[in-house]
């Protein structure tokens, strides 16, 4: 049976990363790789969804009325969606994506899009396409890492996340607004799709710590081992620690 959570339920999910969120940066190499190998595979949560109700308290033409949200988005085969999926302590290996503008964060109809997203450490815009004010607030921890009042529709705001880690975001303006950015010091890394499925390509022959996770449930950290052309199949079971 699905449950009443509230949000404070989903800050637990954010303690339980606090000791992942202190690491610096280091100077990742990026070159060709030879031989390199495949991670992929499927996250999945075979426990009960659990949901928490969102009752807006201001600006209800804009953000919409009350409502029940899932803390974990799950396909009827167990597979979850948006969960991200990434290889720490890569100090050297294939190039970053291409981009031809930073990441971004928006606020539309007091939600944020994306819900989660794993980024390069560096420039984030975040940006209000919302009529009404919010007051967008990031944390790595217990620690701002960024802080800003969008009074105006379209308004952009650029910021930087240097660190790697996890950092929380929420709406200081509409308190059930919560959002989730993985900032990550290689290139190395996936989010989910719909079916919980992922692919991390062209890694270096080697054995290397994976970390999946999803905002509800936390992190799961696990052992991988990659062999040079050669696919390595992983299926990862998210709990609620």
């Amino acid at each position: 049976m699905r449950s009443h959570v509230s949000s404070i339920v989903a800050l637990s999910a954010f303690a339980l990363t606090a000791a992942m969120v202190t690491k610096p940066a280091f100077a990742y190499e990026a070159g060709a790789v030879s031989g390199g190998g495949t991670i992929e595979g499927k996250v999945v949560y075979n426990g009960p969804v659990p949901t928490r109700k969102i009752i807006p308290n201001k600006d209800v033409e804009v953000c919409g009325g009350i409502r029940e949200e899932s803390l974990v988005e799950v396909a009827p085969d167990k597979g979850v969606k948006n969960a991200a999926v990434y290889l720490v302590d890569v100090t050297k290996g294939k190039a970053w994506p291409a981009a031809s503008k930073p990441p971004q964060l928006d606020n539309i109809k007091c939600r944020f899009e994306p819900g989660a997203q794993v980024i390069r450490a560096g420039p984030l815009d975040v940006v209000n396409k919302d009529p009404v004010l919010h007051n967008t607030h990031g944390y790595y921890g217990n620690r701002t890492a960024f802080n800003m009042a969008l009074p105006n529709q379209g308004q952009d705001i650029p910021t930087e996340l240097t660190r790697p880690g996890t950092v929380r975001v929420d709406c200081d303006a509409h308190g059930w607004m919560e959002g989730w950015i993985y900032v990550v010091d290689n290139p190395y890394y996936a989010m989910t799709g719909d079916d919980g499925k992922f692919s991390i390509t062209d890694v270096p022959p080697g054995t290397y710590k994976l970390v999946a996770i999803q905002s509800y449930t936390g992190p799961i950290e696990q052992s991988v081992t990659v062999e040079g052309g050669k696919p390595t199949a992983l299926t990862i079971e998210l709990k609620k620690k």
